[in-house]
């Protein structure tokens, strides 16, 4: 079935010396992997590999055939061209740790449209901002949403945050737990706006403790997601 779909490409891997195999989220279909054959060796084509860079807002023209294998494009443009989000150093580190979880997290095979929303919507607005080093912490957190274990926000007067469970609590268990200044950034980051996320003035230890905090939190929600690798060049890039 031919389709026509905008889509946010989340991997590119190279597959033999030619080709690419492209993970994208599809605002028709969820998650799709792509078979791009001879993209990087073909000068005439329609499909440039410079379109499938990490996070790429793009629109296919793409065969599906729905049976789990792996699909093919047809035609694609760039549907929302960044202005900074590959060219500025701290932004692509961010980039390319958003693109990592999200190929780690995002598994729906089938539409999401307030998901496709929210991450076509955040990341425009990453793009045409300067200020973003609290970016990635706000976007983690509101992403859980979508995946269905946002914190639970009653009881936040308590003294800790269960990760496990999902909730603030008093009466701590074996469970990890957040707690003192690691736990107060994470509550001003529950129920604000990106407009309001640079408010929030954080030094980069606080920012790294409570950014492993949110990785682990991701762990024990979501069955098989990994640490993701760029997280070290992430911390490196904002020391």
């Amino acid at each position: 079935m031919q389709v026509t779909t905008k889509a946010i490409v989340l991997i590119s891997l190279k597959y033999g010396d030619t080709s690419l195999i492209v993970k994208a989220f599809t605002a028709s279909d969820g998650l799709k992997s792509y078979l791009l054959k001879g993209v990087l060796t073909s000068k005439r084509g329609k499909l440039k590999s410079a379109y499938f860079q990490p996070l790429s807002q793009l629109e296919l023209v793409a065969n599906h055939k729905n049976k789990g294998t792996l699909e093919s494009i047809r035609e694609v443009k760039v549907n929302y061209h960044y202005q900074t989000l590959h060219t500025d150093i701290s932004k692509n580190a961010m980039a390319l740790f958003l693109a990592e979880v999200l190929g780690n997290s995002v598994r729906e095979e089938e539409r999401n449209e307030p998901l496709f929303e929210f991450l076509e919507a955040s990341l425009q607005w990453f793009d045409t901002h300067d200020a973003i080093s609290n970016f990635h912490l706000y976007f983690l957190i509101r992403l859980t949403k979508y995946f269905g274990f946002y914190p639970d926000t009653n009881d936040m007067g308590t003294v800790c945050f269960d990760l496990q469970e999902g909730e603030f609590t008093n009466t701590p268990s074996l469970n990890p737990i957040l707690t003192g200044e690691n736990l107060s950034f994470f509550k001003r980051f529950l129920g604000i706006n990106f407009d309001e996320v640079q408010r929030i003035k954080m030094n980069k230890t606080n920012r790294q403790e409570l950014l492993k905090s949110l990785v682990l939190y991701y762990e024990l929600h979501l069955q098989g997601f990994r640490k993701p690798k760029s997280l070290a060049v992430l911390n490196e890039v904002f020391s």
